[in-house]
Formats: C-alpha cells, sequence, structure tokens
C-alpha cells in the first residue's frame, strides 16, 4: 500500500465516522424533542380526561333535574 493511498483511506474513515457522529448527535436530538411532546400530550390527554368526567356528571345531575316529575309539573305551571 502506498503513502498517497494510507492517506486517503484515513482521511476517508476520519470523514465517515464524522458524519455517522453527526447522524448520532441529530438522532439524539429528535428523540429528546420527541419525549418533550408525549409528556405535554400526556399532561394535555390527563386534564381532558378531567374536563370530560366533570362534564358528564354535570350532564347526569341534568338528566336527573329534568326527568324528576317536580320539574315537568313547574314547567306545566310556568306556562299557564
Amino acid at each position: 500500500m502506498s503513502g498517497t493511498t494510507m492517506v486517503v483511506m484515513i482521511v476517508l474513515i476520519s470523514v465517515g465516522f464524522g458524519v455517522l457522529y453527526d447522524m448520532y448527535q441529530k438522532h439524539l436530538k429528535f428523540k429528546e424533542k420527541t419525549m418533550k411532546y408525549k409528556q405535554q400530550s400526556s399532561e394535555e390527554n390527563s386534564e381532558l380526561k378531567a374536563q370530560v368526567t366533570k362534564l358528564e356528571e354535570r350532564m347526569q345531575v341534568l338528566e336527573k333535574i329534568v326527568t324528576d316529575e317536580g320539574y315537568n309539573v313547574n314547567k306545566e305551571i310556568n306556562g299557564l
């Protein structure tokens, strides 16, 4: 192997490892952003679930009020 060939091989190997290292760093940054997004999404989901639960409870109360016979009588009285 001549000296020129050896220098070319060393340069190619160095550049190759540099490119691989840069790709790995970008992969880590992407993974970090993905984890942050998943955490934010999870927090939003739990907040939305709590809101839905509260709304369901309120809806059940309203259904009880509307289906109560006293409500119907009061409605008829107000209609007169």
